[in-house]
């Protein structure tokens, strides 16, 4: 018998918070930046996005709120990586949507 591969399920809440952060353009900007590299520090965001490190320190609080982006800290430095299971969860759960709604 084959093993089957699910994605995990994302709460309602967690789908609205996915939804609301890819909403903004340049959280959507930083996301794809970070999923281009195994591992982004803060350090590369503040250079690379011509904004206040507060607008950065927003952007990603909604990321991470979102459960988008993991991040790890070492020393006084903190380094961002994606989640792509989440990111799978979160289209597998919007086609889902958008098929049920279809089928009406």
């Amino acid at each position: 018998m084959a093993a089957t591969t699910t994605q995990p399920l994302l709460s309602e809440k967690q789908f609205e918070l996915v939804a609301k952060a890819l909403a903004d353009p340049r959280r959507m900007s930083i996301l794809e930046s970070i999923g281009g590299a195994r591992e982004y520090s803060c350090r590369k965001l503040c250079l690379n996005f011509p904004v206040s490190k507060g607008t950065i320190s927003h952007h990603m609080k909604e990321l991470v709120r979102a459960g988008l982006i993991e991040t790890r800290r070492e020393g006084q430095h903190r380094f961002y990586e994606v989640r792509r299971e989440v990111l799978a969860a979160y289209t597998a759960e919007l086609m889902r949507r958008v098929a049920r709604a279809s089928d009406g």
